[in-house]
């Protein structure tokens, strides 16, 4: 049967000391003066259980120091070569042909850079000058009815290259009206004669990203700090007591901590001409921006069936291919696959059948999966951040559930980068967090305490403020290797 709307979840917090309509517990609940006194609970009861949603980049990532404003890494970029929509004017069954590569950016960023051909310099940034005189080819049409393989004979132009065919049909359709994919396979060259003209070098893809500082305070007056007005209290950390100040302080804390991974996951930099730049706000590179721009995305929501699946591992097989990967999902999406893993059983129609295969009466019934293999080994995890209902789990005035992401492929272990700060090769996670560090200063997470009251004493504001900083951003290596699944 539906579930209702009403009572729903509270969405309406007060941050600031006010009194609301939401936050304020009337006379009439409360009236001690009448002779008929309520039975008062002492202890608060964890209506919402465990609020806080961090944890994540702790459990898939880590944290190190930096001690600059910026962060450059660099990522190897592809050891082969494919141009994509390459063309040419040469007719059916011409024995040579010379082709253009359009200068696109898929043609830059898909292959590695590359010493340039002759009309370029060495300091164009692009990858169109792989293609050297002797080098062997196989070119494609891109809708796949002819290949055809060739001998590189000339390199007239930075972008263009002349070709000698192999078959004895020449070119198998005319190059009007027609795209090719060219892709580089060896070379040859006869005897006597010299080698290579050029040589290649190797290519890096630089990434970088800009930590962002993050603030918050607490402040309660001195007065209000010697009030009887105590509530016992268990807080998501396993503290209890009975505190009342101390309480909301603790609760601003464990907001901020939350603030401080939200922030990593959902930041973006600022646009030149923004209004963020324009006030002198830089943004940060987060990782759903970073992995939407860079990564792959399954625009579908998420996965409901194995056809889905595999368009995914087949996706991951062109990238790093790396053997196992965590799936974080929220909870449509966790209960999606668990369904269509199911109806891979024979006996999973009846939903009799899942997880635990050899179910007997005495037993609970497993109608979830933790892990499959499926061309690498996957662990399927529920992600608290994209249930909570006032972060990513958030409902819409039709009732479904979600929002826009619905899951995130992280690749498990770590790869090489080279980190510019040490000047050599490093073993990172692919999803880590860097903060700002020297021996003189620590701004993983800095807290310091200002006011008369509390016992502070540095300055003459009767009240005691607690001050919460943080510098950091997320560092997101190899983004073509994750997975956003999204609406």
């Amino acid at each position: 049967m539906p579930v209702l709307s009403s009572p729903t979840f509270a969405l309406q917090p007060s941050f600031n000391r006010q009194v609301t309509a939401t936050n304020y517990i009337n006379s009439e609940n409360f009236n001690f003066l009448n002779q008929y006194l309520p039975d008062i609970y002492e202890a608060e009861f964890e209506r919402y259980g465990n609020r806080s949603v961090s944890g994540f980049l702790r459990m898939v990532g880590a944290e190190m120091p930096c001690a600059s404003d910026l962060i450059k890494w660099a990522e190897q970029g592809r050891l082969h070569v494919k141009y994509i929509a390459c063309t040419t004017d040469a007719l059916v069954n011409a024995t040579t042909a010379t082709f253009t590569i359009p200068t696109s950016p898929t043609n830059q960023t898909r292959t590695p850079l590359n010493n340039p051909l002759a009309g370029g310099t060495a300091t164009t940034q692009n990858n169109l000058g792989a293609i050297r005189v002797g080098q062997t080819l196989f070119i494609q049409q891109e809708n796949g009815a002819n290949s055809v393989n060739a001998v590189v004979t000339a390199v007239p132009a930075f972008n263009t290259f002349t070709v000698a065919f192999y078959q004895s049909g020449g070119l198998p359709v005319a190059g009007l009206n027609n795209t090719f994919s060219i892709w580089i396979y060896g070379s040859e060259f006869g005897k006597g004669t010299s080698g290579m003209d050029v040589g290649t070098q190797s290519f890096d893809i630089y990434k970088d990203n800009t930590p962002i500082i993050l603030k918050d305070r607490f402040t309660v007056t001195g007065s209000d700090m010697t009030q009887i007005g105590w509530v016992e209290v268990t807080t998501e950390n396993g503290a209890s007591g009975y505190l009342w100040y101390m309480k909301a302080e603790h609760e601003t804390r464990l907001r901020f901590e939350d603030y401080l991974e939200s922030s990593m996951l959902e930041a973006v930099p600022a646009a030149s001409g923004s209004g963020a730049a324009a006030n002198s706000y830089k943004g940060t590179k987060g990782v759903f921006h970073e992995i939407n721009n860079d990564g792959n995305v399954f625009s579908g929501g998420f996965p409901t069936s194995l056809i889905d699946f595999d368009a995914i591992v087949q996706r991951l097989d062109k990238q790093g291919a790396i053997e196992e990967n965590a799936l974080f999902l929220n909870r449509a999406a966790s209960f999606a696959m668990d369904d269509f893993l199911a109806a891979q059983n024979n006996y999973g129609t009846g939903g009799t059948s899942y997880g635990l295969f050899q179910n007997s009466e005495q037993m609970a019934l497993n109608l979830g999966f933790r892990g499959f293999r499926r061309g690498y080994d996957f662990y399927k995890s529920d992600w608290k951040y994209l249930n909570d209902p006032t972060m990513r789990g958030q409902g819409t005035a039709t009732g479904t559930v979600g929002g826009q992401i619905n899951g995130l492929l992280v690749p498990a272990g770590t790869t090489n980068v080279y980190d510019e700060v040490m000047g050599q090769n490093a073993k990172r996670p692919f999803l880590h967090v860097r903060y700002r560090q020297t021996e003189a200063e620590d701004r993983k997470f800095k807290t310091w305490a200002v006011g008369s009251a509390g016992g502070a004493s540095n300055s003459d504001l009767d009240a005691l403020t607690i001050h919460y900083l943080s510098e950091r951003c997320v560092c997101v290596l190899g983004s073509n290797n994750f997975f956003l699944f999204r609406n």
